[in-house]
């Protein structure tokens, strides 16, 4: 909206926003700048990347005499395959999310960004320096190496470290949280909107005083639970009764019952955000109370279900006490992982590795919120315009 559609009254002086705008750029910079630091770090030698001076770790001389480097036709083309994963995020791979119901909807956001994150790798590790090569042989010393850049972190803690594991008990341990608090949530709180019971409203009340209780103190009490599991479980499944503890199933459990008060409560605030009309007209169509929900409700609700499903990610995918005391060496999640490189006698390489691993796991979440972002726009702003 221009200045001149503004009314006089209501247009900010100058000076207020020339101070709100530098308050929001020294805020982003303030933001920003450890996560760009740290990405510096994680392509550079443990003498550039310690190194006290700025533009050592800007620019990586040691990375660049040990031979890793990058010419100005890689930059080129890594600024060209960043781009248009932006557009292909963007433009080309949302208007693929077709479908009516929420589960399809879902589904199909969840292929786009694997094929997402698939196109990124292969266009940026593969194609690119495909390219590069024979452009760089024809420009001859205009396609030297100018900048220090070393992937070898990248491949000691995916491949040699095998941190793919650890990414793939992220993903069984995330998903399920995410399904389970959606699913259980979305029913809980439609029902909480459309009924006028202030008992299940105080039930509800006191469980977010639960959910605003330490995370330790919940899990103390589920442990010996979990420990006991084959105990407790024999006289129902006989001598082949599992153990609990050390498995994910018994983190997306502790998981969802800390997070699915909070999970129901948002949702519950989105739903009466929705008419009651919407119900009665399907109701008078001859719909029941859940085809009402499945068709008519769900649909106007998606951008509620992306925001509050992005919380329960971010829960689940960031948690480092739950995951840490529940689950074994060999079921770690990635957050957990990165502190096992200080748990021995580490080196400056060990350390490059760790902030390597830090950065791989703040990828997804870009990306999530790259291709989810009208979404989560939108849900935000339906769930603060309730009066």
């Amino acid at each position: 909206m221009s200045d001149a559609s503004v009314p006089r009254a209501m247009r900010q002086p100058v000076s207020l926003r020339l101070a709100s705008n530098l308050f929001l750029l020294v805020w982003l910079t303030l933001a920003a700048f450890p996560l760009f630091w740290v990405l510096a770090m994680s392509f550079k030698s443990p003498v550039d990347a310690f190194s006290s001076s700025a533009t050592d770790v800007l620019f990586g001389p040691r990375t660049l005499s040990d031979g890793n480097g990058l010419s100005i036709v890689d930059i080129v083309l890594g600024i060209a395959i960043a781009w248009l994963s932006v557009k292909a995020a963007t433009k080309w791979l949302m208007p693929m999310a077709a479908g009516d119901g929420t589960l399809q909807k879902i589904f199909s956001w969840m292929v786009i960004a694997l094929g997402f994150a698939i196109l990124f790798i292969i266009g940026f590790f593969f194609v690119a320096p495909w390219i590069a090569a024979p452009l760089e042989a024809l420009l001859g010393s205009w396609g030297q190496p100018i900048l220090g850049l070393t992937t070898q972190h990248y491949e000691a803690v995916w491949v040699e470290n095998r941190f793919y594991e650890n990414f793939r008990n992220s993903m069984i341990v995330t998903f399920g949280v995410v399904t389970v608090s959606l699913t259980v949530g979305t029913l809980a709180g439609y029902g909480l909107a459309r009924s006028g019971s202030t008992f299940a409203f105080w039930i509800l009340i006191i469980a977010l005083i639960f959910r605003a209780l330490p995370h330790s103190v919940l899990v103390a009490g589920y442990m010996p639970v979990f420990i006991n599991s084959a105990e407790l479980l024999r006289p129902i499944l006989g001598e082949n009764a599992p153990t609990l503890y050390g498995q994910p199933l018994a983190v997306i459990a502790v998981l969802v019952s800390i997070n699915q008060p909070f999970t129901i409560w948002m949702l519950r605030s989105f739903f009466q955000n929705i008419p009651v009309d919407l119900d009665e007209s399907a109701r008078v169509d001859g719909c029941t109370h859940f085809q009402a929900f499945r068709w008519v409700i769900m649909p106007v609700m998606w951008p509620g279900v992306i925001t509050t499903g992005l919380f329960s990610f971010l829960l689940a995918y960031n948690d480092f006490l739950v995951t840490s005391l529940l689950l074994d060496a060999s079921n770690q999640t990635m957050v957990p992982a990165i502190a096992s490189y200080f748990n021995r006698e580490t080196t400056t390489t060990d350390q490059v590795e760790a902030i390597a691993a830090a950065v791989s796991i703040t990828a997804p979440l870009f990306l999530l919120v790259m291709i989810f972002q009208r979404q989560i726009v939108s849900g935000l702003t339906a769930g603060a315009v309730k009066g």
